[in-house]
């Protein structure tokens, strides 16, 4: 069984998360983010 996937959640928008959000965003994704720091938005 398998489906696609149109809506991901990345948790912490430091380096790795912030690339990775917008490597999803890119294709195609619908990206919700949570960041605890102002800082690193």
């Amino acid at each position: 069984m398998s489906r696609e996937l149109t809506e991901v959640g990345v948790v912490g928008l430091g380096t790795m998360g912030a690339g990775i959000a917008e490597v999803l965003a890119r294709a195609g994704l619908s990206v919700t983010a949570v960041e605890i720091s102002e800082d690193a938005l």
